[in-house]
This record gives C-alpha cells, structure tokens and sequence, in this order.
C-alpha cells in the first residue's frame, strides 16, 4: 500500500542515479491477489504439515541460495534503490541472515504446560495461515524478510507486496526460495500499486495477518482496514530521532559518529537521527567538531566502493526533501553532484532552527537534520520526546546513571548508548507513539506470527467429571 495513485498495469523502475528505465515489471491486480491467495492456502497447509527439522533446512537453504547469489542481489539493490554498494551487500546478507536465525526458531516454537486442578492444560502456537507483507522502498530486501523469514518459520505462506520503486530484489528472493526447494505458492511476490495491490492484500479475507512497514499517514489506513475484519497488523512507521549529545560526552567520537547516524541511505531512514540535541555549554564546540565531519562524506556513484551516500529514491523525494530547506538557511552543508542526472542532496545541518519549526518535528527523509541546544536532563528528554514520533534515538554521555535514566525516561523503541544501532535481527524491533503497533525481530518474531490454542485434557472419570464450563 503506497501513497501513489498511479494504477496503470505496469512499474517502471528507475536508477535513482541516472534516471535510466533498469525495468518494467507487469502490476498484480486485486484478481491477482486473489489467485495468489488460493495458492498461498494451498501451499501453507502442506508447509505447516512437514516436520519441523524439514522447514527448518529448507529455510537454511533458501539463506544459502541467498549466499551464493549476494553480489547478484546487491547489484540489483544499487540499480533500483541507488544504494551504495556496501549497503547494499550487508543488505542481502541480512536477508541471509535473517532466514538463518528464523530457521533455528522452527524447532523452538514451543507452547507451554500450565497448572490446573482436575487435569493436564497445554497451550499449542499454531500458524495463522497466509501473512501479507508490505515492504517499503528505503530498504526493500532486509525489511522484506524482517516479516517473511518469521513468518515462514512459523509455518505461514507470506505474500510479499513491495514498494512500486522496488520490485526488483524481492522478485529475484521468491525465484531463488523456489530453487532452493521451498513449495511452490508459500512465497509469492506482487509487484503492485498500493490502491490496488496493497489494498486487496489488506481487505482479503484469507489474508489472516498485515505486517507494513511505510508512513505514518499509510499505517493508519491499513490499521483501519484490517480493524474492519478483525485482522491483527504490525505497523513499523515514521520516526524523527533524536542523537542527544551531553556535555560530559566524549565529543570527538560523538561527532565523527554522527553523520552517518542521519545520512546512512541518505538518509531514507525512519530511524535516522535528524535532530542533534546537544547540551548548550559544548554545543559551539560540537558544531565546530561536526563541520568537517560532514563536508567530507563522499556522495557520489553508488556503485563506486568509496561512495558514502547515494542519491534520493526519485524527484518526488527529492522535491519534498528540498521543501524542507529554505535558500540561504544557516548551517553546515556538504557536497553533492550537480547539474546532471540523478535525484542528488548534499548532507545537511540546519542550526538557528526553533524547536516546533516544520524541519524540526516532521519526517524529512532525506539527508537533513536539524542541532538543537539543551540546558539539562530534563530539557533534553522534552525536546526529544516533542514529536509525534518514538522509534528511536541516541544518546551520549560518559554517566551511566544518566544512561539509565535518560533511557528510562524517553518515549522510544529502541535506543542506544553511545552508538547510533537500531537495528539487530536478535533484539525486538519497534515503535511508541505514531512510530508504529507490535515488534519484530527478535526472539519472539516466530511468536507473532501464530495464534494460541489452549487445549485442557481432563485426567476425572465419565462418573466424577463436573459440568462444562
């Protein structure tokens, strides 16, 4: 599901670096989806029937097809979403990755025995059945498969929709899980239009849960949609982060760390840190540490090894990011490729910004972020938690008392310590506030994707049994 209206029965994918045609991929249609439901049933019943020890080496070889094909995928990831090429190799790798993990939780997947008077209770976690996944284009192949390879393990078919930019990866996955021996229909991809495709995955009713990563503004309509048919959803939204840099930090190191903790994909990123509070005493001082830092990020050719950052998805991201920046804003700029092709923004830190200003609260997912003095604690956690968003943040400080209570204090997901991480498949993923329902990752991802059946057996003879309740 997209915020595109465009529905016409095709995609074109471009190269965000040079604005080339890289494909033209057929648009599913609500009848489409339909078909891909019936084989999706079809195929989960049997899936959900193999032994456990048989998904689970089925999915550790679908992770080593996606080993062996790794500079395959990331090339594909270069051309569609202009991503640099080392991102884009840690990307499939994270795919891998990520169906390894899910494959030791196959066998794992265990219910519980609980205490009652007059017999034995015992809870079974069984698949829900077909899962829809919509993944977004920021980062087409690792999200994709935050839904798919728990889904999977759980014993679910996943019908995957990705983004209209980004089709391209997630097509090359689905061949490569049915070369490495999954059934034929379990995973299946819809390259689609949001009002169509994504719509009809979210409305079907043999569709038992929605996972959706995407905005804010799209996340409550599918919530809204799946509440209609009582379908649970995981929703991973927008975010506006904060990187909170106290004077007692270690200055050197939180400033070096810091442009890559918004600028990272350029920072297409619902986790980036693009409100840099720092504590008003070392704040100059920071600024002054921050300059050349920024400057010096290499924006270019995302193919070339040394590339830091890439371009933007496409001119309508790169017309929104620029909506954000006034001419002539104070700040610290760095340099990127002008006057050809390409959808290109050099980094930026606005500074003489107030805290409620547009560029300060919304998403601008792009490469700009905004520095903000603090007085205190409490001042810093104020401004951090002013926005609608809690996904995620950073902070900095030698003080682990203040660590701790800072960390307790934030609205946020997930956070780190001096370190910008977010993201790890072994720790549980998501989002307070407008940042987004659930978790994913993690040890319990398998969880997610199955439903609770408590099965009470009575251990009383026909002659003592009491009345049913």
């Amino acid at each position: 599901m997209s915020e595109s209206h465009d529905t016409s029965g095709e995609l074109r994918v471009l190269n965000p670096a040079t604005e080339e045609v890289v494909a033209t991929v057929p648009a599913a249609s609500a009848a489409d989806v339909d078909a891909a439901v019936v084989r999706a049933t079809r195929a989960q019943a049997a899936w959900a029937a193999l032994a456990p020890a048989d998904r689970a080496r089925l999915l550790r070889r679908f992770a080593a097809a996606v080993d062996g094909h790794l500079e395959e995928l990331a090339a594909l990831e270069v051309r569609e979403a202009g991503h640099t090429v080392g991102n884009a190799r840690w990307e499939a790798g994270n795919v891998r990755d990520l169906l390894d993990y899910a494959a030791g939780g196959v066998e794992r997947l265990t219910g519980r025995q609980i205490p009652v008077p007059g017999g034995l209770d015992v809870t079974i976690l069984e698949p829900l059945g077909v899962v829809g996944v919509i993944a977004p284009w920021n980062f087409p192949m690792p999200i994709a498969a935050w839904g798919t390879a728990p889904a999977l393990a759980a014993g679910n078919a996943v019908l995957l929709k990705p983004a209209e930019t980004t089709p391209l990866t997630a097509l090359r996955l689905a061949a490569l899980a049915l070369e490495a021996g999954l059934p034929d229909g379990l995973f299946q991809v819809l390259p689609g239009h949001g009002p169509v495709a994504g719509d009809a995955l979210v409305e079907h009713p043999g569709v038992a849960k929605v996972v959706f990563t995407g905005s804010t503004a799209v996340g409550r309509r599918v919530a809204a949609k799946g509440a209609a048919l009582l379908k649970p959803v995981t929703l991973e939204l927008g975010g506006k982060s904060p990187n909170i840099v106290f004077a007692d930090a270690d200055l050197e190191a939180a400033a070096a760390a810091t442009p890559m903790s918004f600028l990272d994909n350029s920072g297409q990123d619902c986790c980036a840190r693009t409100r840099i509070l720092v504590q008003r005493p070392v704040y100059d001082r920071f600024l002054d540490l921050l300059a050349p830092a920024i400057e010096s990020v290499r924006v270019g050719d995302p193919a070339d090894e040394n590339t830091e950052m890439g371009p933007l998805i496409s001119r309508a991201q790169l017309d929104r990011v620029r909506s954000y920046v006034p001419a002539g804003a104070d700040g610290i700029r760095g340099k990127a490729p002008e006057g050809g092709p390409g959808f290109w923004f050099p980094p930026t830190v606005l500074t003489g910004v107030g805290p409620d200003a547009r560029v300060a609260v919304e998403e601008v997912f792009g490469p700009v972020a905004v520095a903000l003095p603090f007085d205190d604690e409490a001042d810093a956690i104020r401004l951090a938690d002013a926005t609608e968003y809690g996904l995620s943040g950073s902070l900095w400080t030698r003080d682990v008392g203040r660590a701790l209570r800072v960390s307790s204090a934030l609205r946020a997901g997930n956070l780190s310590v001096n370190s910008h991480a977010s993201v790890r498949y072994w720790t549980p993923f998501g989002g307070f506030k407008q940042s987004g329902l659930g978790r994913e990752l993690g040890p319990d991802a398998l969880a997610a994707f199955t439903e609770t059946k408590n099965v009470f057996i009575s251990n009383a003879s026909s002659s003592t049994e009491g009345p049913a309740q």
